[in-house]
């Protein structure tokens, strides 16, 4: 089986004899319905190969839908002049960076269908070749662009520079308003929706269906998906890491499933670690590893958002379709770029629950937040996390907490600012990492325990002081009664009662019982 790993041409995947996950029943039904759409997807999740599809579609090339859904739903099969402009793959960092990708697909563009160039203006020219293409054709024009938020993603921490290419896109795109009667289909596509109404504010009849259920399977692979096309592959995967069938779709829906765009909707699985890891026949984190978030941590140290919310957050629709407040709440940035997604929706009150979609995203995206607020080498993370996960498990919470001792006594850790928060957050992502080993809790019916570690055969209740005492925290542990949870179970309790001091930003004393 061929894996379309980074093919990004319809005609190309089809042709080449790759596997297609069929989404045209879809694609369909978006042509047939509207005409102005935007849709914000996680990068790598197939937004290309899905505007490269519609492209083929309204080229009029039958002869790549054969054996699809499309196939018998359209029966024109029309030739329409399309347009399509990517602003992916290249960096925006340079005043000059937009206008040559602009003028570059301008001139392509204006040869195709003989349009007369007048001036360099790009909004003057976009209007002469719609003109031009749909004169030429004798049919109005699809306008397709993929990755429009390219340039001001690039920019977040250069505001001068992301207003002017944001000033430079709202009039570019503001053309197609202007040029209505002359376009059949316009089809945007983007991580974000960051700037979307400054951007967009001429088009004010774009139909966002980021979030519409009957769109929610238009990229990814769902579980159906997986069943239906790749039972093959999930076999000889299973047996390539000695696992049963049922066991390795366990492990696939536990690694890349889970991501949900709509309240109801079915988990998708995200489709580039998820055909890595079929080709390959070896689970990693196979869609961390082409990109790392550093914009987002960027802009969450530019807030003063609190991260130990990060896996439980609960928000209404119109927060995650926000557009201008990223430095206020990355929420709607962390949702829209696929480091949380929804899990859970409360009716009654209109919110949504967010959480880390899966285990790739949330063990990827917190070993590399945990550089940012715990010292030491790049590695040390991993290596403290297994070393501690082993003294949990073995029953050996002194080492632990010699562990976590030297940790924060090594002197480059003075290089952090808000020591008590820093401390927080640290002990967070350690925690937090660790409950891929262990059962991380923090609530009980007697109240808010600072940390609870459970392994097989230990239970740790681990209460922590600022600028206290370990007797005190110790003192916490009893008057709160947090161990009598777990009165009846069988396993060994350890309580530990830490002191942090700010001062020194060390955990300066620590005890057992």
């Amino acid at each position: 089986m061929l894996y379309p790993i980074g093919i990004q041409n319809f005609e190309d995947l089809r042709k080449g004899g790759y596997i297609y996950v069929d989404k045209t029943e879809q694609i369909h039904r978006l042509v047939s319905t509207g005409k102005y759409y935007f849709l914000s997807r996680p990068r790598r999740f197939g937004k290309s190969l899905l505007v490269s599809s519609i492209e083929s579609y309204m080229s009029g090339r039958k002869d790549l839908f054969g054996g699809l859904a499309l196939e018998k739903l359209e029966t024109e099969w029309a030739a329409y002049p399309v347009l399509h402009l990517d602003l992916s793959g290249k960096a925006y960092n340079t005043e000059e960076a937009l206008p040559n990708v602009l003028n570059y697909h301008l001139e392509q563009w204006e040869k195709a269908y003989s349009a007369e160039c007048i001036d360099n203006n790009p909004e003057t020219r976009f209007k002469r070749i719609i003109d031009a293409a749909y004169t030429a054709t004798g049919r109005q024009v699809v306008i397709l662009i993929d990755e429009y938020d390219k340039p001001i993603i690039d920019n977040l921490d250069n505001i001068e520079l992301q207003e002017y290419f944001r000033s430079l896109l709202q009039g570019f795109y503001g053309v197609m308003k202007a040029k209505d009667g002359s376009i059949r289909l316009g089809f945007l596509t983007g991580v974000t929706k960051i700037g979307k109404l400054s951007v967009f504010s001429g088009l004010n009849n774009l139909n966002d269906i980021s979030m519409d259920p009957e769109y929610s399977d238009i990229c990814g692979i769902s579980g159906s998906d997986l069943h239906k096309y790749f039972p093959e592959s999930v076999k000889e995967l299973a047996e390539r890491n000695s696992l049963t069938e049922d066991e390795c779709y366990s492990k696939l829906k536990e690694m890349y499933d889970g991501y949900h765009f709509s309240e109801d909707s079915e988990g998708m699985y995200n489709p580039f670690s998820l055909l890595n890891t079929l080709q390959k026949k070896r689970f990693s984190e196979y869609w961390f590893e082409t990109g790392t978030p550093s914009f987002l941590v960027m802009v969450m140290q530019r807030t003063s958002f609190d991260i130990t919310t990060l896996s439980d957050e609960e928000v209404d629709s119109t927060l995650l379709s926000s557009i201008n407040t990223i430095f206020e709440n990355p929420i709607p940035l962390l949702y829209q770029s696929g480091y949380l997604t929804i899990t859970g929706y409360d009716r009654e009150f209109g919110l949504y629950r967010l959480g880390f979609p899966n285990s790739e995203v949330k063990t990827g995206f917190l070993n590399f937040i945990f550089q940012y607020y715990i010292p030491g080498e790049p590695t040390s993370g991993i290596t403290l996390i297994s070393k501690l996960a082993r003294a949990a498990c073995t029953g050996k919470p002194e080492e632990m907490m010699r562990l976590l001792e030297g940790l924060f006594a090594r002197a480059n850790y003075q290089i952090q600012g808000d020591a008590e928060r820093d401390f927080q957050y640290a002990m967070y992502l350690i925690f937090e990492l660790l409950g891929e080993y262990v059962r991380t809790e923090y609530q009980t019916s007697n109240g808010r325990i600072d940390i609870l570690l459970q392994t097989e055969s230990y239970i740790y209740i681990i209460e922590i002081k600022t600028d206290g005492s370990a007797d005190e925290a110790l003192a916490q542990i009893e008057e709160k009664g947090y161990a009598k949870a777990f009165a009846d179970d069988s396993r060994r309790i350890f309580k530990i009662g830490v002191n942090f001091d700010k001062s020194s930003r060390r955990i300066e004393e620590w005890k057992v019982v």
